[in-house]
Order: C-alpha cells, then structure tokens, then sequence
C-alpha cells in the first residue's frame, strides 16, 4: 500500500505529539508513526519546568495539566557525604525569577497532547525501516510493508532514532554513568512538603520528588566506577536498592526510607546516553527537509530535567518554523500545480532549515550543560568536592533553573487550509 502525507511525523513521544500539535494549529495535518501498538506511558512522571509550561499553553494543554498537579516551592540541597543540608532555593521568590515547577505524570501528559489530534493521526504497530529521497519527495518505508510519500519527515524516535541514523548523526555514547529510578507509595499519605530534593557528593546524585500526597519519585545518578556489576544490574533489582541504600547511609533516615519501603517490582536502571555536543554544531540535524527533535536530537544526562521540557520546546518551535513559512506562500499557489517545484516543498524545506537554525545552539548548550552539571554535582575529585560544599553546589542549582528560563514563543491563530 502506498499513500501519501505532506508531513511524517516518526515517534509519539513527547516531542512528535506536540509538534504534531502544533502544527495542526496552522492547519497542517501529519501523520504520527509509532512503532508500539499503544502510546508508550512508561516510566512515572516528569518535573517540568517554566519552558515545558510555555511549550504546553501554546499547544493549549498546560491548563488542564495544572489542574492534575502541584506546584513546587522550591529545591532543598543537600551533600550525600555529610546529610547536611547545603542549601535551599524558593521558586516564588529568588533573585533568578520566578520559576513554575510542577510534577506531571507521564500517562497524562502524553494523553492529553492524543486527546486534541485529530482522529486518525497516528498510527500504531507502523515501525520505520528505512527512509528514501525520490525527486522532491521523501519515501518512507514500515516494516509491514507499506511506503508513505511525503514532502517533511521529522525524527522524534529517540536515542536509537532511524531518521538520526539517516541524517549520518553518531550513534549517542554512554556518558559513564546510570541512573537507579524508583517510585515509593505512601498508602497512609507522606510528611514531605511539595519540593524537589537533591543530595550529591561521593560519585552520587541521589534526589526525589513528590508527586502526590501518597506517592514519590526518586533516582540514583552513580559513576560506573562505583559498581563493577553494573553490565547486569537492570536484571537485579534487589541489588539495585542495596546498592542504593549503601551511598546514602549518612542522609536522613527519613530520606533513606523512602527507598527502603519502595516494591522491587518499582525500581529499574539504565545507562545514560547523550550526544556529544559538538555533534550538534558540525552534523546536520537536519538536511532535505528531514530533521529530529528531542531525544533524537540531543540525548542528555538528566541532571537539568530538561529531556521532557525541551523535547516540549523542539514541538512549537518545528511548528512555527514551518508553519511561519508555510503562511507566506500565497493561496493561490497552494497546489496549482503551476510550478516546477510545489511551492509547499520550497517552504517545508525553509522552515525545516530555520528549525534547525534555531535549535543547534540550544541543544549544544542543554547537553553540554547537563554533562557539566552531572560531572560535578557527582564528583569524587578532592578539589571540586571542597569547592562544592562551599558554593558550588547551589551554582549547580542555578545552572538548572537558568536553563528553565527559556521562552519558545506562541503559536498564530488557527487557519485551515483546502
């Protein structure tokens, strides 16, 4: 079977859904190809930060959102070596602004960008093998066979992202660290007020947030030097929680407990992935119309929490972009047929390029942030060890909330085209 669609959109993560969003408020259908048979709901809920706000109120889903969450108060520091407390920021009020902060699930998230597509948008079971350029037009082969022609194909499929692949961007690498995640109930409901919590030091960035009054998130960022079993470690979790106890013996006990009381069926590990960012300035993140956003795109630590935000990010800026350029091509060349080359390829491929424009700089700037911020917030370096008890670590803190504070701008009204 063969078809045709303008845009192809390969991946219903964060970022494919909100582009295909968004672009939808220019009155421009795509195609959203995911290769499970449902939306992939895994893991627990996401922190997401003043940028992910502003993506989410210009695709019109941030309310509704808000509606299911609480707002943060703050961040509470902490050292893993000593337990003691290191430092603490308010949202509301600080000298680096105002900041919302909320923890969203990510079922719910993902569910509520589904719920404002139109019918028929994505497709499910449809895994992408290959992709071809043919004249202008771009073919897009699925495993069961079927070839999509189209003029746009937007990568968002993640770290092993085929369209990445295409584009001839490396393979991301492993950032020589692995993150323990694990999600604690409280069926009697919890004392912790609504804060993000972060302890660091040792070769470790243990930290945990609420996400309701019944309910925790926590994670374990560790140096693999630190565990010679960490090649087989995703298969164990009773080790897993072991091991996590025994770097943060000298922390609150009431901290400890939450890992303590957690299901081992709630706790898994994987190896962190990034690209290295001067892949982002000297590769092409796009090329023929044919680019990648979030994870595809930059693969980073999780130390500043941006992997949701900014996927959120890449969604309206892409559909700006093309959407912007798309305006300006006069109505009645829309499809005339007239032209050698179909007016709407010429504006796809300029705004695909003004897309790409727009985002290298901060995607080098997110990864390479993240890694910096990882590197010494979980330093076992003497040096660097002294000089974050003693002011580098709330640095860190206002690092991660620096790079929150980023506007991706506002969507035009709605404007249906024939």
């Amino acid at each position: 079977m063969d078809i045709e669609q303008d845009i192809v959109i390969v991946g219903a993560g964060i970022s494919g859904l909100t582009a295909s969003l968004a672009l939808h408020s220019y009155g421009l259908r795509s195609l959203v190809l995911e290769s499970s048979e449902c939306l992939r709901t895994t893991g627990y809920a996401l922190t997401l930060w003043p940028n992910a706000w502003r993506a989410l109120d210009a695709v019109g889903v941030g309310d509704h959102l808000r509606q299911n969450s609480v707002p943060f108060r703050g961040i509470q520091v902490g050292s893993v070596d000593t337990g003691f407390p290191t430092g603490e920021l308010a949202f509301e009020q600080n000298k680096y602004g105002k900041h919302e902060c909320r923890r969203v699930r990510r079922k719910g998230l993902l569910e509520a960008l589904e719920k404002e597509l139109p019918q028929g948008t994505i497709w499910y079971s449809s895994k992408v093998v290959s992709i071809e350029e043919s004249g202008h037009s771009k073919l897009v082969q699925l495993a069961d066979g079927c070839v999509i022609r189209t003029k746009v194909v937007i990568g968002c499929d993640g770290v092993n992202s085929v369209v990445a692949k295409w584009l001839g961007l490396p393979t991301p690498i492993s950032a020589g660290r692995s993150s323990i995640r694990g999600f604690a109930e409280y069926p009697a409901g919890h004392f912790f007020k609504p804060n993000f919590y972060i302890y660091f030091g040792g070769g470790v960035r243990f930290g945990f947030v609420p996400c309701d009054d019944k309910s925790i998130n926590w994670f374990c960022n560790f140096n693999l030097s630190n565990a010679t079993w960490h090649q087989n470690m995703s298969e164990e979790p009773v080790k897993l929680k072991a091991f996590v106890l025994s770097k943060i013996v000298n922390i609150p006990r009431e901290v400890s407990d939450i890992v303590q009381r957690t299901e081992v069926g709630s706790i898994s590990c994987a190896e962190l992935k990034m690209r290295l960012p001067w892949d982002i300035l000297l590769r092409d993140i796009a090329k023929s119309s044919i680019c990648v956003a979030g994870d595809a795109l930059h693969p980073m630590t999780p130390d500043l929490g941006q992997g949701g935000c900014s996927a959120l990010e890449d969604g309206v800026i892409l559909a700006r972009c093309i959407g912007e350029s798309f305006l300006k091509i006069p109505r009645k060349d829309v499809g005339d047929g007239k032209e050698d080359v179909d007016p709407k390829v010429v504006a796809f491929k300029k705004g695909v390029e003004n897309y790409a424009k727009e985002r290298r700089w901060r995607s080098f700037s997110l990864i390479a942030a993240a890694y910096a911020i990882g590197f010494v917030q979980a330093s076992e370096n003497k040096f660097i060890c002294f000089l974050r008890e003693k002011f580098l670590s709330m640095l860190t803190v206002a690092a991660v909330l620096k790079m929150a504070d980023f506007d991706c701008g506002n969507l035009d009204i709605y404007r249906q085209f024939s």
